[in-house]
């Protein structure tokens, strides 16, 4: 009992359920999104919000191709939502956070003779044996 308490109280295992829990209700909040606003404003565009009654005949064998292209235009307005709304912003507060930082020193450097990355205190070239002066 005590190795699974230790197991639960881990910081990845409460980390991985907040996420979880914040990630369905993020979802719901995407999907509203997607159901409510920008589909209302598509069918202002095309006329018909809904495909599902979509059908294809081909020699008499019905394909009902309505409801794969409601799911794919759905998938296509959660991922652009997601993305302008979301990664977006995101980036640009990561962006401005590290205005400020120095650049990391660099641990490697090309050899001038292979082009290969070697550690910044070798000598020689693991690869073509080259000497670095």
């Amino acid at each position: 009992m005590k190795g699974f308490k230790q197991f639960l109280l881990r910081g990845n295992v409460i980390d991985l359920a907040v996420a979880v829990v914040i990630g369905a209700a993020f979802g719901a909040v995407v999907a509203a999104l997607v159901k409510d606003l920008i589909t209302p404003l598509i069918a202002l565009v095309i006329g018909k919000p809904d495909f599902s009654a979509l059908v294809l005949d081909v020699r008499g064998t019905k394909f009902p191709i309505g409801d794969f292209i409601n799911a794919v235009l759905s998938f296509l307005f959660v991922a652009a939502a997601i993305y302008y709304f979301v990664v977006l912003p995101v980036n640009a507060i990561v962006a401005r956070a590290r205005r400020g930082e120095a650049p990391a020193d660099p641990t490697t450097k090309k050899c001038p003779e292979c082009l290969s990355e070697v550690p910044i205190a070798a000598k020689r070239c693991a690869f073509c044996t080259v000497a670095f002066s």
